[in-house]
């Protein structure tokens, strides 16, 4: 190695990375390491050769740094460390590898797993001893960070403080990849697709705001690279569950450059995603790193300081509870304080909203060898008193890779979670499953039997009937079993509990029949979605019907598999002008969106009940219906007399009532509205056998009949009893 060919300024600790100064011109350098020997900061040209090697001789606690004079923004740069190699203690330190920055807000190149991006000893055939350190130079196959000029910020249109500020209650998650979602889009320039700039045009911006939903959930967009077992399959990490880089936007979606273009990029969208109302949300992967288990490439934190990043469990392995080879150590004052100024940066910097945590379990973790799940850990808290980050959405998966660690509703406020038992109950019951409708009546009316607890109500539960994984809502109606065999696994991977049902035929058919009851089906599961109480999110691509061919794992399908689908479709315009109308529903109407839980006790003078369940003959269930498995059929009374919140200037909201009747039932049914001394009628609104009815239809009498198809749902609207003191 050679020696340093300069020597750096005095620099200060704070911040950490590379933080540009235009008036002394150059850039702080600070770097964590709390058992390194030495840090060398390396300066690489335009084609990634390595020009300069600057020794950072200050250290202030266990952070390395100094003042680099005459680096521009745009330049390369990466570290090396020096250290003790002895894996059974968790030091892996190799200077022979140039290491990424964790604070990098920019990242350049590739990761193309060649054997010398590993700091042990490793072919590509799979053979390695990672307790022989590699001494071959990794600069030439890893990425680069990239220093920034926060102030170069371009003249966007969009003032920089437009933020929506969408309340809980009226918010309804569109869960997109921004690649996937613009890569076929027709409306759009080709060389804006797959990225930041395309989701920003006016033809992705009007499409989301037509439809009817108030914030994007973005699939990981901080930096990630492709695993090495994907690469030697010649396929690539699409999905983007592999981060790298926690400050810098994913280079690979930027039509700008990699050279801090992406920033600029990723700030434009925003801005203009919020001049249209819409919040930005970012799937953040916070619980493990690119790197993988002890026999993964070192390109950033297992090089820096492996003992203080990562969670170990005997000095050489690591305690994975991701299920991806290692987990961050979030225990550790480096990691939380690198994952608070992290997401303070994509705040405060980058405009975003909020963040929805993967594997959020693996975060909140006890000691390495204890199952405990700390609800009250120190990241919690650290993000809970920060004056920034206790004002943002945040969203837990409220487990990880463990059944030790599944949390559902044990996070504190103001956080909300994604509810994997409203997307399993109410796929049974659509599907047919034995199961009756007493889950199901929780689900329905906000879940309160997991959120019910101080501070916390109906929006703490993100419900969804799809994700990112699993199959798509299409797909849920056409497949029983997975079909991943592209994914290059021999289709092990991906789950086998579905719960899903092909109405009869497996995959795709020309069978009138089953296309007309698979298009019912996916109606309501979306009326269903998006009609009860909670916080719903939708999939990119379920309004208009897309499949992925019964491939329910596909992370790493960068084609057509993953794509939206814009071809002019007939069924998928009728699927999307049908969320459009539920949305829209959802959007005028406040009883479906609840703040608090309901009681079930009488409101108003009518005697009628802010909840209620009906029979379909029109009686309330009793404790013998509630337990009969066999139960298809279910109808819900919201009462509008009695929304637990305010106007925006304090006044009293009120709004219809109305009964939703559902029958998964295979045959029709004859279900019978409930006499009463608080309705006078009833008048359909939406069925999803016969679509939406604007002007109401035929009035139908208290315990008068409405026909449904079977597996079908319909929304009635209720007339109530005129009130005396005004007519």
């Amino acid at each position: 190695m050679c020696a340093d060919q300069v020597l750096p300024w005095p620099g200060q600790a704070t911040p950490l990375g590379a933080s540009y100064d235009p008036a002394r011109g150059g850039i702080n350098v600070a770097l964590f390491s709390s058992r390194a020997e030495s840090v060398q900061l390396c300066l690489l040209d335009g084609s990634g050769v390595e020009t300069e090697r600057v020794g950072l001789h200050e250290r202030t606690g266990d952070v390395w740094h100094g003042f680099v004079p005459g680096v521009e923004p745009g330049a390369r740069y990466g570290f090396r460390v020096h250290g003790p190699w002895d894996p059974a203690r968790g030091l892996r330190f190799n200077p022979a590898k140039l290491l990424l920055d964790p604070y990098a807000r920019a990242i350049t190149g590739g990761y193309d797993g060649h054997p010398a991006s590993f700091g042990h000893l490793h072919s590509p055939d799979g053979r390695a001893d990672d307790t022989i350190r590699d001494g071959r130079d990794s600069a030439p196959h890893v990425p680069h960070a990239v220093v920034v000029d926060p102030a170069d910020d371009l003249d966007f249109d969009h003032p920089t403080d437009t933020r929506p500020r969408t309340p809980w209650t009226d918010t309804v998650l569109y869960e997109l990849h921004v690649r996937g979602f613009t890569r076929s889009h027709p409306d759009l320039p080709s060389h804006l697709r797959g990225t930041y700039a395309g989701l920003a045009h006016p033809a992705a911006v009007e499409y989301l705001t037509g439809l009817g939903v108030t914030a994007v959930e973005l699939l990981p967009v901080h930096h990630f690279l492709s695993e090495e077992h994907l690469l030697r399959g010649g396929r690539r990490n699409f999905w983007g569950y592999n981060t790298v880089g926690f400050f810098a936007p994913h280079g690979g979606y930027s039509a700008a450059g990699t050279l801090g273009g992406q920033v600029r990029e990723f700030k434009h969208m925003v801005r203009t995603l919020h001049a249209a109302g819409l919040e930005v949300i970012l799937d953040v992967v916070f619980n493990h790193t690119a790197e993988g288990d002890e026999t993964g490439p070192t390109l950033s934190f297992r090089g820096l300081d492996n003992a203080g990043y990562y969670r170990l469990r005997d000095g050489r392995r690591y305690d994975d509870v991701t299920g991806c080879g290692n987990t961050l150590d979030a225990r550790s004052p480096a990691v939380i304080a690198l994952i608070a100024d992290s997401l303070r940066y994509w705040v405060t910097e980058m405009g975003v909203d909020g963040f929805r945590f993967d594997l959020a379990s693996a975060l909140i973790r006890g000691p390495v060898g204890s199952d405990a799940v700390d609800p009250g850990a120190a990241l919690l808290t650290v993000i809970a008193q920060d004056p920034v980050l206790s004002g943002v959405k945040l969203i837990a998966e409220p487990w990880d890779a463990t059944g030790s660690g599944y949390l559902l509703g044990g996070f504190p406020p103001p956080w909300a979670e994604w509810n994997d038992r409203y997307r399993g109950c109410v796929r049974d019951f659509w599907r047919g499953a034995p199961a009756g409708v007493d889950d199901l009546a929780y689900r329905l009316s906000g879940s309160s039997d997991l959120f019910a607890h101080p501070g916390r109500g109906p929006v703490a539960s993100i419900n969804y009937v799809t994700a990112h994984d699993g199959f798509t809502l299409r797909d849920v109606v056409t497949y029983e079993t997975k079909r991943n065999q592209s994914n290059g696994e021999e289709n092990r991977d991906g789950t086998d509990d579905n719960r899903s049902w092909n109405c009869g035929e497996e995959g795709e058919t020309a069978t009138f029949g089953v296309l007309l009851l698979r298009e019912r089906q996916m109606r309501n599961l979306l009326m269903t979605l998006l009609l009860s109480i909670g916080t719903p999110m939708l999939v990119a691509g379920d309004e208009r019907a897309r499949t992925q061919a019964g491939n329910n794992n596909a992370y790493c399908q960068d084609s057509e598999v993953s794509w939206v689908d814009w071809a002019p479709d007939p069924t998928a315009e009728r699927m999307t002008e049908f969320t459009r109308t539920l949305l829209g529903l959802r959007k005028a109407h406040p009883v479906f969106r609840q703040q608090g839980f309901f009681t079930g006790s009488p409101v108003g003078e009518n005697g009628q009940p802010d909840l209620d369940w009906f029979t379909a003959e029109g009686e309330r269930l009793t404790n013998r219906d509630w337990h009969d498995n066999g139960r298809t059929s279910l109808g819900v009374l919201l009462c509008g007399d009695a929304i637990r919140q305010r106007g925006e200037h304090g006044e009293t909201i009120t709004d219809d009532s109305f009964l939703l009747l559902l029958n998964a039932g295979a045959d029709p049914l004859e279900f019978r509205t409930p006499h009463s001394t608080w309705a006078t009628g009833f008048v359909a609104v939406l069925d999803s056998d016969g679509g939406h009815h604007p002007d109401g239809g035929a009035v139908i009498e208290p315990g008068g009949a409405v026909t449904m198809t079977g597996r079908s749902m319909v929304l009635l609207r209720v007339i109530g009893v005129p009130d005396p003191l005004i007519g």
